[in-house]
């Protein structure tokens, strides 16, 4: 194969051309998904359709749970025990209960299970502690029949 000579642009020049170009692109492509596959997490919804159907539930429960003025703060303790503070109207809320799970945001990790015990200062604190890294603690709180539900990363 000569290359240029005479200054002539042959068919193997623009073989070699395309072979070259569509190499860089099919190589970042593999790449890209590679990297998009290594990272999903999964879906939101395994069935937008039925999520549909919910959505007036979804927002009848959410502005319920407004209407009840709860304030929550949730925070994790140095010793990686997660805290949750409960208040109405400025004041600890008592007789309050929680369980919850904790999600790692990516999946990499195993779900735990958090149950919760009442502190003295009116708080509740998980009774067992989270390994380390981010994680997205799903917690459902009871008093009565009312229900109070939030997702926090921590």
């Amino acid at each position: 194969m000569k290359i240029l000579t005479n200054g002539k642009f042959t068919g193997w020049h623009m073989t070699a051309i395309l072979v070259v170009f569509f190499g860089i692109v099919m190589a970042v492509n593999f790449y890209m998904a590679r990297m998009a596959i290594g990272s999903f997490g999964g879906t939101v919804v395994d069935n937008s359709y039925v999520a549909s159907q919910n959505y007036n539930r979804w927002l009848a429960a959410a502005d319920k749970q407004d209407k009840l003025g709860w304030k929550v703060k949730t925070t994790m303790t140095d010793d990686r025990f997660v805290v949750i503070d409960v208040q109405q109207n400025g004041q600890p809320l008592q007789g309050v209960t929680a369980i919850g799970d904790a999600l790692h945001p990516l999946g990499r990790a195993v779900g735990q299970p958090l149950a919760f015990k009442a502190m003295p200062d009116g708080t509740l604190k998980s009774t067992t502690a989270l390994p380390a890294g981010r994680w997205n603690v799903q917690i459902s709180l009871r008093k009565s029949a009312d229900i109070y539900r939030f997702v926090e990363q921590l």
